[in-house]
């Protein structure tokens, strides 16, 4: 076999490099660990300061943690295009989900400096810090900072040990008196970009690279419990029975159903506690978790209102006692229509048919679209596997999302 040359999938290589650097930064040395706030998101932080520098940015790590690099060029005051995503993980992550376009908006500003190329406004890369949330109860927080639309309750958010998130902050070497700071204007900057592991098959299926999102889901997430009675397995009768598991059970089922008739939607019964939780004992109650994704609101609503109807029914066929408390709607995020057309032409020029797909996954860029124009690019990833060790991407693939980025951040900055 002749060796590939030493150009090829040169910026693949390059980003994964940079990615293999940032992996060895992890709270759990026999998996890969990074919450916010943590040591190892410290010296992730540190490092990703370091790559920026080495590219030519103004970097610096921002009051909450997140790392903000800044390439003026050739006019300050023009309204600069935003490059960014995240480095903090889930507990036993891959290493590609973030990091990855992170590390992609640090290759294209690399490769602008060696093409001679200096932009008419200015470019910005930032490492948020919280995408993840799976340290302290909070939604996208360092995102959301930059739109000024940071939750001050966030901070007294507590971990699974027991330390409040502003004292968190304030080991790390951040401050929290500093958070309005953080906030920037809308009219300062023209769009974002993120470029993302999709986190999902529809790529692989299709043999495509990269895709273009259209619209992030929308959430809804409600804790439901179910009431019937306990009683002795092996004295009452079946018709007799009000089991909360048996009616739980065909609600699920009803969920299932619902959420499959809808196109692009999701249900899933992720959680269930039963109680008592005993071998001969008829489950008394159970309570369980519903989380319905959309890229339509309106749609999403409809779904929820009609898998509630459904419960309900059946609790009042089996008579039991049905409960249900939202605690989450987040609405559908539209992608930009001319980012997204920059898009398009950029995938063109590489021959790459210019799919479009939603996310049913949540991102920084649903917090940046309430500052600025924002679209993202989807990476495939092997078999649609992530938040997992197995979480997979190729050098190649990563190659052409390098030269995808490079070409719009150049189409848009010129």
């Amino acid at each position: 076999m002749t060796p590939a040359p030493a150009t090829e999938h040169a910026l693949g290589r390059r980003a994964i490099a940079l990615l293999d650097a940032l992996s060895q930064y992890s709270d759990d040395p026999a998996r890969l660990t990074r919450l916010y706030l943590s040591p190892a998101h410290r010296a992730a932080a540190e490092a990703t300061l370091a790559f920026m520098r080495a590219a030519g940015l103004e970097s610096r790590i921002d009051p909450l943690g997140s790392v903000v690099g800044r390439l003026e060029g050739q006019n300050p005051d023009r309204p600069a295009l935003i490059i960014g995503s995240h480095i903090d993980t889930v507990v036993d992550a891959g290493r590609y989900d973030g990091t990855l376009g992170v590390v992609l908006g640090i290759v294209a500003v690399e490769a602008l400096r060696e093409r001679g190329i200096v932009p008419a406004c200015p470019i910005e890369i930032i490492a948020f810090g919280d995408e993840e949330n799976a340290r302290f109860p909070t939604n996208l927080s360092t995102a959301y900072a930059l739109s000024g639309r940071y939750d001050l309750r966030w901070l007294d958010g507590v971990d699974q040990d027991g330390l409040v998130l502003r004292d968190a902050l304030r080991a790390f070497g951040g401050d929290a008196s500093q958070i309005a700071s953080v906030a920037r204007r809308p009219e300062d900057y023209r769009g974002y970009l993120e470029v993302h592991i999709e986190q999902g098959p529809q790529l692989q299926a299709q043999d495509l690279p990269v895709g273009i999102v259209s619209a992030i889901n929308g959430v809804s997430r409600a804790r439901v419990t179910v009431t019937g009675e306990a009683g002795h397995a092996g004295t009452v009768p079946m018709d007799m029975r009000r089991d909360a598991l048996a009616a739980t059970a065909e609600m699920i089922l009803a969920i299932e159903t619902i959420g499959g008739k809808y196109p692009g939607t999701v249900a899933t019964v992720g959680a269930a506690q039963i109680e008592p939780g005993a071998v001969n004992v008829i489950p008394a109650r159970v309570v369980f978790t519903l989380d319905a994704r959309s890229p339509d609101d309106t749609q999403r609503h409809a779904m929820v209102r009609q898998m509630t109807s459904a419960c309900e029914a059946i609790a009042q066929r089996r008579k039991v006692d049905f409960d249900l408390k939202p605690f989450m709607d987040s609405p559908a995020t539209a992608m930009d229509s001319g980012l997204m057309a920059v898009l398009d032409d950029s995938l063109s020029g590489l021959h790459i048919p210019p799919v479009r797909l939603a996310s049913g996954a949540g991102h920084d860029a649903v917090a940046m679209a309430a500052l600025c124009p924002t679209a993202m690019l989807f990476v495939r990833c092997k078999d649609g596997i992530s938040h997992n060790p197995a979480e997979s991407i190729t050098v190649a693939d990563a190659d052409v999302a390098a030269r995808v980025l490079i070409d719009t951040v150049t189409r848009l900055v010129a």
